[in-house]
């Protein structure tokens, strides 16, 4: 089974979440059976980095892309250095202008969660199962 991998740190910028995108985009045309990741990969990618720029990364620090992908499943890490903020699964509000993003991650994959990250900071990530 071949794996395909890719990691990049990106800046706490507003720029960083379409570099994410591109990167994994790049990332599945090289992998065989990719293609079949590239929508919900693509949401889930911008979504956690965007969480990582602006709750999880304190200015001055950047932000860690780790993805992998074989035929059976994508999985997507956001490494930032915030540990004492855990991302929170919660249903926003109708007139609520943010607040889904988790909601939209945990919608479009199989599996997401929070593990700290050694020394400091957490690892958010999510895993999208082949169909």
């Amino acid at each position: 089974m071949s794996i395909h991998v890719s990691s990049i740190w990106l800046p706490r910028s507003r720029r960083a979440p379409g570099e994410a995108r591109r990167r994994l985009s790049s990332l599945l045309a090289a992998a065989p059976s990719g293609g079949q990741f590239l929508e919900p990969g693509l949401l889930a990618v911008s979504e956690l980095v965007t969480n990582a720029v602006v709750h999880g990364t304190p200015t001055g620090y950047l932000i860690y892309l780790a993805l992998d992908v074989s035929p059976s499943r994508l999985r997507i890490e956001v490494h930032d250095a915030r540990g004492d903020r855990a991302p929170v699964l919660s249903p926003p509000g109708l007139d609520d202008e943010a607040g889904r993003g988790l909601q939209l991650v945990k919608s479009v994959t199989d599996r997401w969660g929070c593990c700290p990250r050694d020394p400091i900071g957490k690892i958010v990530w999510c895993e999208v199962l082949a169909r």
